[in-house]
C-alpha cells in the first residue's frame, strides 16, 4: 500500500509575517514550519500503517513551495514517513488553490499508484479547505473530507465527521483522497531515533519539468484569486476605563458592550 501525504510549509504564527511587493505571503524572509493541521494528516497516515502490521505499506511526504519547503518534509520524515518529495520551481511562486492542486496532483501520479492521499483540514496559512477536493477531481478520486477518525479494514475507509448537530459515518473504497481535522488524534513528536532516521531517508526534488507541468500553468498571473491589498494592522490601544463609584458602573459597561454590537 501506498500512502501520500501532502504537507505545507507556512510561516511560523509567532513570527512577524509580511506581504511581497506583489501582495503574496513572504515565505523566504520568515520563520517556517511545517503547518500544523498537516501534523494530524501525517498522524493518521502512520497510524493507518501501524495498526495494519505485517502489510507493506509506504508512507511519502509531499510538498510543493521554495527551497525552505523541505523542511516541512524532514519534519514528517523524523515523525516516521518513509520518504519524501519536494517540488520546488520558481514558476510556482504566487500560485493560488488551483494550481498547487495540479502541480500537486502531477506529482502523485509521478510518485506511482497510489491509495491513499491524506491532507489537513486545511493551511494554517491560506485556510481555504479546498485542495483536497481538488485533487480528488484532478486524480479522479473519491473523497471523504473532514475526518475526526479514520478506520480502514482492506481497500475499505470509514470515517467520521463531526457536524454542528450530528456525527455522519461515510466510506469509500480505495484508492481515495482524506482529509483529517486537528480532532483526529494528537500528532507525535519526532523522538531522537527519528531525527537520526529521517537523515537517511530518500528525498527526492522534483522541478515542474520533470512533472510535465509548464511554467504557464502556474503562478501569480495566472492564478484565479489574488490578494489586491493589504495593511499593517494597526497598534493596539489602550482600553477604557470603567469607574464604579456610584453604582452605575454595570450601566456603563452594558453601554459599551452595545455600543461595539457585543449585546
Amino acid at each position: 500500500m501506498n500512502i501520500v501525504v501532502c504537507v505545507k510549509y507556512v510561516p511560523d504564527a509567532t513570527a512577524d509575517r509580511s506581504f511581497e511587493e506583489d501582495f503574496t505571503v513572504d515565505r523566504v524572509g520568515v520563520d517556517g514550519l511545517l503547518s500544523e493541521l498537516d501534523e494530524y494528516a501525517v498522524e493518521q497516515a502512520l497510524q493507518i500503517k501501524e495498526k495494519r502490521e505485517g502489510e507493506d505499506i509506504k508512507v511519502t511526504a509531499l510538498t510543493v513551495g521554495p527551497e525552505k519547503a523541505v523542511d516541512a518534509v524532514r519534519k514528517a520524515l523524523q515523525m516516521g514517513a518513509d520518504e519524501g518529495i519536494h517540488v520546488v520551481d520558481d514558476a510556482i511562486a504566487g500560485s493560488d488553490a488551483i494550481a498547487t492542486s495540479l502541480v500537486l496532483a502531477k506529482a502523485i501520479e509521478k510518485a506511482g499508484p497510489v491509495d491513499i492521499v491524506v491532507c489537513g483540514l486545511a493551511s494554517t496559512d491560506a485556510a481555504m479547505s479546498v485542495v483536497p477536493p481538488m485533487l480528488a477531481e484532478r486524480l479522479g478520486l473519491p473523497q471523504v473530507t473532514l475526518a475526526s477518525v479514520v478506520e480502514t479494514q482492506g481497500d475499505q475507509v470509514r470515517i467520521k465527521r463531526d457536524g454542528d448537530t450530528a456525527t455522519e459515518v461515510v466510506g469509500a473504497t480505495m484508492p481515495l483522497v482524506l482529509s483529517v481535522t486537528d480532532q483526529s488524534g494528537e500528532a507525535r513528536y519526532p523522538s531522537f531515533k527519528g531525527i537520526m532516521a529521517a537523515k537517511k531517508k530518500p528525498l527526492e526534488t522534483w522541478s515542474l519539468a520533470d512533472l510535465g507541468v509548464d511554467a504557464s500553468q502556474v503562478g501569480l498571473s495566472v492564478a484565479w484569486t489574488q490578494v489586491e491589498e493589504a495593511a499593517a494592522r494597526p497598534p493596539r490601544t489602550a482600553g477604557e476605563i470603567v469607574k464604579d463609584e456610584d453604582g452605575s458602573g454595570a450601566k456603563a459597561l452594558a453601554e459599551f458592550l452595545a455600543s461595539k454590537k457585543f449585546i
